[in-house]
């Protein structure tokens, strides 16, 4: 199976982005049209032009910091013990990574970290991490990507004499952990620009204002506190891509420069190493390498085992022993496909079951196999989220008796996260636990439950649902002319980017003559085509797609990315089909 979305041939209401005249007009006129037109639908100014560090948002802006950031120098000048309690996606591996890195480079003495078992545990800084945390006789807990809803944890914690410090990302409820200093960008009455900033990028915040106040006291050079936070920025790429939060301007800044760190070879072994088992190379890394290659091998290690594994691989600091740990998660990356495709194939039974309650009638995709593995219901809460173009949920059992524990996924405009918690509060029946954010979220219920939760969630879907975000609309920047299907032109919106979640790659609709097709690899559908209006013949690749019902010189319409494909040393124009169909 690829790591690439599968294409799509169902009919679909194709629709062009608009780009709003004020900003098509403030872009540079020399700027290629096309590309001006693109940016300008994305909502970007001139301003926004210039992925630089000194462009991002002021660290001190960010709720807490500077508080948590007095903590740990403390922490540093009477040589107390700091564990890291991290999480085990990927998003809480480069958090855990970078802030061990940081500390380290800092002169702390000894800090650690722990990551709880997924399927013992569960999520966060729980009472029974707090407890197992204290075997390391820490003074200080740094919870890096989780820890907003740790109310019992932190109580724990403080009870066995350990001070707690809260960096995460994820929506708080009402209220907050007791008696812990917290550095969150969605506070409530935050001002931070960037709600969208993800756990590795909280830390980096944190990291960056404590290396500034140890410099100020003379602790460590200037030139060490710098250094030691930017040589992390590969980290905080590959989590802010993983994490699917919105590469708004900061997020794009700060994937921008650890992509160039990547290609310049300035990247840990680590990554390096994560790249060649992909079939990569840094030396032209691109945010959707680190989304579709590094981050689903990085993932692995916690869906399936332990998340020390994906931690220990960024943290090696040598390429033999990279090596070593990238082709393990290579090996459980090949495990989780296997599990994933048999499970997307259940899901798909169900779901065609469940056709007209979950689709037809506006209800949302809650699916639950008893068969399943918990460590792999995300992914196939997003293949469901492809199918429906709704928001899913999949449930696997939980570890505690009758619960059920569920991982979902949304769509552009739907706020998952708020969805849960809406439906929650009107039915507040319902014993939920849950958390997350906008395009991604985790929760547990009673398994007597699922029934009533499916009707809440879907009432509070068709609330909410925007006639323009509905089921079946595909956005394009519209259609491309002959001339333009050339590497020169890929290669130039490939430089645009990153592209990724909330700033989507361009997507382009062009009908073209079929010339030829035929599978290759595993199940995808290699094509041949000509633009209508005539040009060269250029390659085009549907991912997980039968042929086409048609004969040779038949039209067809394709929506695409003009994407540079690589092989050997060759580089060559292709189209990716993501939507197909006869014409």
């Amino acid at each position: 199976m690829s790591t690439q979305n599968a294409a799509s041939a169902a009919p679909g209401d194709f629709r062009s982005r608009a780009a709003p005249a004020g900003l098509l007009n403030a872009l540079p006129q020399e700027m290629h049209p096309v590309l001006r037109r693109v940016l300008a639908a994305r909502q970007v100014s001139p301003a926004e032009l210039h992925l630089a560090l000194g462009f991002l948002l002021p660290v001190g802006e960010l709720p807490g910091v500077g508080p948590a950031a007095e903590r740990l120098v403390t922490a540093r000048t009477r040589g107390e013990g700091v564990l890291i309690i991290g999480d085990f996606d990927a998003d809480g591996a480069t958090a855990t990574a970078l802030t061990l890195t940081c500390l380290r480079g800092f002169g702390f003495s000894n800090p650690g970290f722990l990551v709880p078992d997924r399927f013992t545990l569960g999520y966060g800084l729980s009472p029974g991490i707090a407890e197992l945390a204290l075997a390391r006789r820490p003074d200080l807990l740094l919870t890096v990507d989780n820890g907003i809803t740790s109310f019992e944890g932190v109580r724990r914690a403080r009870e066995l004499g350990m001070e707690v410090i809260i960096t995460d990302h994820h929506l708080a409820g009402a209220e907050l952990p007791a008696t812990a200093l917290i550095v969150n960008p969605n506070l409530t009455g935050s001002r931070f620009g960037s709600p969208a900033l993800c756990g590795v990028g909280v830390a980096f915040y944190l990291m960056a204002e404590t290396g500034r106040r140890l410099a100020e006291l003379g602790l460590i050079s200037a030139a060490v506190a710098r250094e030691t936070v930017t040589g992390c920025l590969d980290l905080v790429a590959l989590g802010t891509v993983a994490d699917l939060v919105a590469l708004d301007f900061n997020n794009r800044i700060l994937v921008a420069e650890g992509l160039r760190r990547m290609r310049a070879g300035r990247t840990r072994p680590g990554i390096e190493a994560l790249f060649r088992v992909a079939g990569k190379s840094t030396a032209s890394a691109r945010s959707s390498d680190l989304g579709f290659a590094i981050a689903p091998r990085l993932n692995a290690a916690g869906r399936l085992t332990d998340m020390t594994l994906g931690i220990e691989c960024l943290l090696a600091a040598d390429e033999g022993t990279a090596r070593g740990h990238a082709a393990q998660l290579d090996a459980l990356n090949k495990e989780r496909r296997t599990l994933q495709d048999r499970m997307q194939g259940e899901a798909q039974v169900l779901l065609a079951e469940l056709s007209e309650a979950a689709t037809h009638s506006g209800g949302a995709c809650c699916l639950f196999d008893e068969r399943w593995h918990p460590g792999i219901v995300g992914l196939v809460a997003s293949r469901m989220r492809e199918i429906t173009g709704e928001p899913a949920i999949a449930f696997a059992r939980a570890t505690e008796p009758g619960m059920l524990r569920g991982s979902a996924r949304s769509v552009e405009g739907i706020n998952v996260r708020d969805l849960i918690a809406n439906a929650v509060a009107n039915c507040p029946t319902l014993a939920v636990r849950y958390g997350g954010h906008a395009m991604a979220a985790g929760l547990t219920l009673p398994e007597s439950a699922l029934a009533d939760f499916r009707s809440a969630l879907a009432a509070e879907l068709e609330r909410v649902r925007d006639p323009l975000g509905a089921p079946g609309i595909v956005w394009t920047d519209g259609g491309l002319l002959p001339e333009q299907l050339h590497l020169e032109f890929a290669e130039l919106l490939a430089a645009a980017g990153p592209w990724g979640q909330a700033f989507p790659e361009p997507l382009f609709d062009n009908v073209f003559t079929l010339a030829e097709q035929r599978i290759v690899g595993e199940n995808h559908l290699k094509l041949q085509v000509q633009h209508r209006d005539g040009g060269p013949l250029i390659e085009a690749i549907a991912f997980r797609q039968p042929p086409l019902a048609v004969t040779r010189n038949s039209p067809v319409r394709l929506v695409y990315r003009l994407d540079v494909n690589q092989f050997r040393d060759q580089r060559t124009a292709q189209l990716v089909v993501e939507h197909l169909d006869c014409v």
